[in-house]
């Protein structure tokens, strides 16, 4: 129990603040077949690219402990590319969807026609069409586009940032906001439990106060004891709580853990699971809505593929197969210690597109949820530190087990010899 607290004195400090694993993301790009027949209305016809690889370092700064028995921290995360590993360089070219003029069309749809002629004029001027071509680095990373001050100029304050515009532009060297968690110092079962984050106990992006709650810890490590029921975390990614569930016991490289994975109902809509109306406004189960978080952008979040989705999202599209083996995540967490032994947590980001009037550019264009995206954040615990797991959880345990038994076998003989003397 000593060793679980997040105390400077305690064997998994260390461990917490800087962690050892090797983690990495694999980004899987879908690049677009048929730009020319989807602006006529065809049925986009899509492509998986990748994995592009990239090493993961995670440390901890600001780490201040308080009265109340908690602990704040900023995490930092770097990403470095890894060639060696990757199926594909960032310099490879993709054409996907000009996701800032999609979704300002889609944005603007409500607005006056003056507006939006407004802004299919300087696009026309810009030469920025629907589908766009550029490398992997641009996509992930960023590209100077002067539509960023044009659509700002038009409608200020609908995309608030400036300079380059990338999917992951805002993710490399920054931190996952201001975590406060519970050190287990006065109670050991709410070790890791987040108090706040961003200063906030409930955060104002859904509809309903039971969305809106922080649950859970900040995903690395859970209190001990655990049981194989669920366990719950929040996602600054996902901008909510998630929960879950125990799907079966295991051993990982012969330390005993728990397998949890998400359940069907995890991005349901309102309808198929009442609990996420929150969340909403939804469309098909299986995606969630996250504009509210993200600068009212027409984006949703989902499993890669549409795994566990409504099947009507795979047929909109060509060149998606959903699998459990590879598109469902999973978390293996020791149950006496609460560490992660092995994780698979993957995402897809997708937006939604479609003709909008009075902005030529769309062309006939059908609505569709379209994917952009999926990553893959895994790592596990390995080297010195898996020894050091294995001997203290699983061979010194053992061995006492064992010597339990050979001292009651001896101490029979004696009872037996101490009796017949009585």
């Amino acid at each position: 129990l000593q060793n679980v607290r997040i105390d400077p004195s305690s064997i998994s400090f260390s461990m917490w603040k800087d962690i050892p694993v090797p983690f990495y993301m694999s980004v899987y790009l879908f690049e677009v077949l048929n730009p020319k027949e989807a602006l006529q209305g065809a049925k986009p016809v899509l492509n998986q690219r990748g994995p592009y690889v990239y090493r993961e370092f995670r440390y901890k700064t600001n780490i201040t402990f308080h009265d109340n028995d908690t602990v704040s921290f900023l995490e930092y995360r770097q990403l470095f590319f890894q060639p060696g590993m990757s199926n594909g360089s960032e310099d490879e070219y993709i054409v996907v969807p000009n996701i800032l003029m999609m979704g300002a069309a889609v944005m603007m749809e409500n607005l006056p026609n003056f507006v939006k002629l407004l802004l299919s004029g300087a696009l026309a001027g810009l030469k920025q069409e629907a589908f766009m071509n550029r490398t992997v680095g641009e996509i992930l990373w960023g590209y100077e586009d002067p539509l960023l001050d044009t659509i700002n100029s038009i409608v200020p304050g609908l995309i608030p940032f400036k300079g380059k515009f990338g999917l992951f532009a805002e993710l490399n060297n920054s931190n996952s906001g201001l975590f406060t968690v519970y050190t287990g110092m006065k109670n050991i079962s709410r070790v890791h439990m987040v108090d706040s984050w961003n200063g906030l106990k409930k955060v104002n992006y859904w509809q309903s106060s039971e969305c809106n709650m922080i649950n859970g810890t900040a995903g690395e490590m859970w209190p001990p004891f655990m049981s194989p029921t669920s366990l719950e975390f929040y996602s600054p990614d996902a901008c909510r709580s998630m929960t879950l569930v125990y799907e079966k016991s295991g051993k990982f490289k012969g330390v005993p853990t728990y397998r949890f994975v998400a359940p069907k109902t995890l991005f349901a809509n309102g309808t198929d699971y009442p609990p996420n109306e929150g969340f909403c406004p939804c469309m098909q189960s299986g995606i969630q809505n996250v504009s509210t978080c993200r600068l009212k952008a027409p984006l949703f979040i989902s499993h890669p593929h549409f795994y566990n989705a409504d099947p009507a999202l795979v047929d909109a599209v060509e060149g998606l197969h959903p699998s459990k083996d590879q598109h469902a995540l999973f978390l293996d967490v020791h149950p006496m210690t609460g560490i992660p032994m092995n994780c698979s947590i993957k995402l897809q980001l997708n937006q939604y597109i479609k003709r909008v009037s009075g902005i030529i550019q769309t062309g006939k264009i059908k609505p569709v949820v379209l994917p952009l995206l999926w990553f893959a954040e895994s790592g596990s615990i390995e080297g010195t530190v898996l020894k050091q797991f294995y001997t203290n959880l699983v061979l010194i345990p053992s061995l006492l087990d064992y010597l339990q038994y050979i001292f009651l076998g001896l101490s029979v003989p004696l009872i037996i010899s101490a009796a017949v003397l009585m």
